[in-house]
This record gives structure tokens, sequence and C-alpha cells, in this order.
């Protein structure tokens, strides 16, 4: 893990005392609200339906137990209890008091944290493989790429006032678990025929209002230029992005605009002209920052595991668990457990103190000082010994954070909605709740399979409904909350934008809707199939049918 160096704790000390000083002028009435929203926004501090709420940056979704454990305690001594995870892989904190904002930006500075650009027109958190630095299927350790770019992009000043906010997503596995394809910036990392490493560079993907898969403008962008290039994209953006319309602000909408073919040769025409030797990063700070990444203490262990495999076989709930939530590792005697945070009648994506607590002291136990983030809203043990499995799982049993169902259908995004978002139009937490019910036997959820549902509370798509099997959009129609299904979506490395099934429907039909579109797919699928492999196979009718010929 990367280790923050004296420069970057005076800096963060320094902009903490600076926005201490910008609270209390706030406070006495120096600074109105208009002239102290920018300053807030830049410490990733929202004014929402009911208070303030705090957005946390974890870079690339990676934590240590000491700040998880200082995560648990802002959620105990300044909200009500809880933080919930973004699929930014960052943390929000939604009953903020302003008067605790300043005091809250110091405990997260002594451990290393911040809330700097995870709002405003900037680059925001860079999103990462959760599984980085323990699976097989990495060409290279993303995070070492994403700490580059977070070094790099940190109040960079020719890009800290982009015509709108700025994401970018790294994966290094043939399987895309950051949803590459659909930020503003994908970078896939690659290898060449020669052994090389290159990225693969998307530009030009979003949800909101008009969703795009972004196009591929470089096909092999050797390494070592990274920087360079992405200073000539967002040269180009910065150039030519609407700054008169919000909603025409995106780089989305340029690229489309524009055509990825001549944006392509406008960004190599930017890049011609800048100096590498100034803008690419070194190769003597490539390798210090590799350095943090390059030495896992893993111990030499055999492929498998006695006590695991007796655990497995006498106890039928473990053995549930571990079909849907520990993933291989590249190590033998290793495995990745995911930690769903997606319990029925939980909030998606929400943990509490306590359970906080307690996967930081796993994280310390169990799974070298790791603890990871998840862009689907749910944590990541890296790097568990098969030994020590079914310790964990008890103790996350204990805590109702053994729930055995990622990928699976109640295993929901959603974002806070109407029940504190300002920008919603309808609540999304009970509506995944609501489907968590109806799909409560786990026999029947395995039986269905991977099934990707996501709901957002407004057209802003913060619950990534666009890119779900089964997408579920909040509307407001004349004052009533109603929910729009779409199918069909993917997040994933064959991303795709999800396609409109049908009317609205209120909001104690979706969970019904859901189930009826779950027993179409079961009825037409093809063995092996997955929800979305039938739905491209025998398209929207089927589906349609099932949820609206029985309302007629």
């Amino acid at each position: 893990m990367y280790q923050y160096d004296l420069i970057d704790k005076e800096f963060l000390a320094d902009r903490s005392a600076e926005f201490r000083g910008q609270v209390a002028r706030r406070l006495s009435g120096e600074l109105t609200e208009d002239q102290f929203k920018p300053l807030r926004l830049m410490n990733g501090l929202y004014l929402q339906l009911h208070a303030y709420m705090l957005r946390v940056a974890i870079p690339y979704g990676s934590l240590n137990s000491t700040q998880a454990r200082r995560l648990a305690q802002i959620a105990r001594d300044f909200d009500k209890g809880y933080g919930h995870f973004t699929t930014r892989q960052n943390i929000q904190f939604n009953w903020i008091k302003l008067k605790d904002a300043p005091e809250i930006l110091d405990k997260l500075a002594e451990v290393d944290l911040h809330a700097i650009q995870t709002s405003g027109n900037c680059i925001r958190n860079t999103t990462s493989d959760p599984y980085a630095g323990a699976t097989a299927e990495e060409v290279d350790d993303p995070r070492v790429w994403s700490e580059v770019i977070r070094q790099w992009s940190t109040l960079h000043p020719e890009f800290s006032f982009l015509p709108r906010k700025f994401k970018i997503a790294i994966t290094a596995s043939a399987k895309d678990r950051t949803a590459a394809k659909v930020h503003d910036i994908g970078l896939m990392l690659r290898k060449g025929r020669d052994g090389t490493l290159g990225f693969e560079v998307i530009v030009g993907g979003g949800q909101g209002r008009t969703p795009y898969v972004g196009p591929t403008i470089n096909e092999f962008l050797p390494t070592d230029r990274l920087l360079s290039y992405l200073e000539a994209v967002l040269r180009v953006y910065n150039r030519h992005g609407r700054r008169d319309n919000i909603y025409k602000a995106r780089i989305k909408i340029l690229v489309a605009a524009l055509g990825a073919e001549e944006f392509a040769r406008q960004v190599d025409e930017e890049w011609a002209k800048i100096d590498a030797a100034r803008a690419d990063l070194p190769t003597a700070e490539l390798a210090r920052i590799r350095a943090a990444f390059a030495k896992t203490p893993f111990e030499t262990l055999p492929a498998r595991s006695d006590a695991f495999e007796t655990a497995k076989a006498n106890d039928a709930a473990f053995a549930r668990f571990v079909r849907n939530n520990v993933k291989p590792h590249k190590q033998p005697g290793y495995a990745i457990v995911e930690v769903s945070l997606k319990a029925q009648e939980q909030t998606p994506g929400d943990a509490s103190a306590q359970q906080l607590e307690v996967v930081a002291d796993l994280a310390e136990r169990f799974s070298l000082n790791d603890l990871r983030v998840t862009h689907a809203q749910n944590l990541v043990l890296p790097h568990v010994k098969l030994d020590d499995l079914p310790t964990v799982f008890a103790t996350l049993q204990a805590s109702n954070l053994a729930t055995p169902n990622i990928d699976l259908v109640s295993d929901i995004i959603a974002c806070p909605g109407l029940d504190y978002c300002a920008l919603a139009n309808a609540r999304a937490i009970p509506v995944a709740q609501d489907i968590a019910r109806q799909f409560a036997d786990l026999d029947r959820a395995e039986k269905v399979g991977e099934l990707k549902i996501k709901i957002s509370g407004c057209i802003n798509a913060c619950g990534h409904h666009h890119v779900a099997h089964i997408g579920i959009l909040g509307v407001d129609k004349k004052g009533e909350e109603f929910y729009q299904l779409s199918l069909g979506g993917s997040g994933a490395e064959d991303a795709s934008i999800g396609k409109i099934l049908g009317p609205a429907l209120p909001a104690d039909k979706v969970a019904t809707a859901v189930d009826q579109l779950v027993g179409a797919y079961l009825n037409v699928r093809n063995d092996g199939e997955r929800f979305l492999d039938t739905y491209r196979r025998v398209g929207l009718e089927p589906f349609k049918e099932a949820v609206y010929a029985q309302a007629d």
C-alpha cells in the first residue's frame, strides 16, 4: 500500500486548517452560502436534503485497518453510526454538522485520508479493480497507475476547473470490475505481443441524461507516455468542452459531437506539442511508486487446505458463502473474499461503525492489513488464507456481513435517492429492499445466477441503472414516484446501454415486475446462460410481455 510522505501529510494538515477558517467565516455570517459553496465543494462537503454530506476519498478503493477504524469513529461520533460506500469506491457520511467538518478533516488527515476532489469540476477519485494485486488475471497491478494519476491530478493547476467533473477508471484484467467503458476515460492495461505493457484508451463514456459506451481512441498507448497523453486529452476537453450548458458539459458530449476519429486526431495533434521529458513520469519515480505495491508478504502455502475443505463439507452455509463470495487468488493457499453490504433490509452500501471495525480487525488479522471497496458498494478482503476462511466467515456471520449474494439478484447497486439527495425524483433504497425480500430464498437466487440490478433515484444515474442487466430509474409523475425499467445493460468488459422496457411502474409494482422478468428468463434460458446472455439472444419482447401483458 502506498504510504503518504511528509509533503502529503503537511499538505493535508494545511488544507484542513484552511477549511477550518472558511467554516468559521460561514458560521459567523461573514460568508454567504453562495460564497461558501465552492469552498466546501472543494473539500467534499455537500448540502443535501436534511444535512451536510461529506464524501471521503478512498484512492482506488484501498484502505488499511487504521483508516477503516477511523472511518468507523467518524460514523459513530459525527454521523448516525454508519457510512455509505459509493460506486466510486468512496464513502459518504450523510448527517454531518457544519461545525464538525473541520475536526473530521483533521481526523482524516491523521490517517492519510481526505475529501479533496470528491466534488467539483476536477479529476475525481480514480476507480480501480478491487482485486488488484490478488488476482492472477491481471497483466500488471493497476494500483500503481492509479497512484500515478492520483499524484499527477491532485490540484493540477490546469485541470482544477474543467467544464464538468471528470472520472477515470483503470483495469488490468480481461474481466472489468471498474465499469471502465462508461467513464470519461477508461484505461485498460494490455500486454503487447512483444511483452510490453500499454493502455487501451477509451474516452467519452458516461451515464446520466445521455449515456454512452466510450469509444477507443488509442489501441495501445505505451505506459511510459501515459501522463502526457492524458494531458492532451484533457487539454482538448478544456478547450472545446461546453461551459454554457451543464447538461452538455461532459466530455462524452464533445466526443459524440466531434466523432471519435476527429477527437483522437485532435488529441494526437495536441500530444505532439507536449514535451515528454516534462510531462511524463521519470523512470525512477515510477519505480518508487511501484515498490510500494511490490512487497506483499505472502507465505508459501499448499494449494489445498484441509481445514477449508472440511468446513465446506460440514457447513452448508459456509459452502454457499464460498460458492458466491470467495474468488481465486494468484497465490496458492489464499483466496479473495467479498464482503456483501447487501443483507436483507440493509441499505445497499451502508456499513455501521461496528461493521467497519469488524472488517478492519479481519483485514489486520487475516488479510495482510488490506481492505478494498468495490464499485458495486461491497468490500473485499483480498488476501485471506484458505486455512483462515472458516474463522473469517464466522466473524462476518456474527455481524450480518456474510450474505452469500455477490453478483446475485439481491446484490443491488442503489444510490441514496430521495431519502437523502436533493436532486432525486424518487427513493431507491426501499425499492432495493423490496426486491431483496422478493428473492430472500437463497436457493432460488442461486438458481437465477448472475443478475445485476442497479437503481437510480434520478436521471443523473448515480446508481448506474443504464448499465444494469435490469436497470431501474426513479421518475416523478405529478408528485408520485414511478420507476422506469430497462434491460440489457452492462458495465463490464462487454459494456452496453440498457433499453427501456415500457411504461414506468408505481413503487409497489417494481419487485413483482422484477420477479416476472426473472420468471421469463428462467422459461427461455439455455443451459449456462446468464440473464444478460438470454436477453441478448431473445430480445426485449418476451420480457416486456411478462410484465405488461399481465397488467393489461
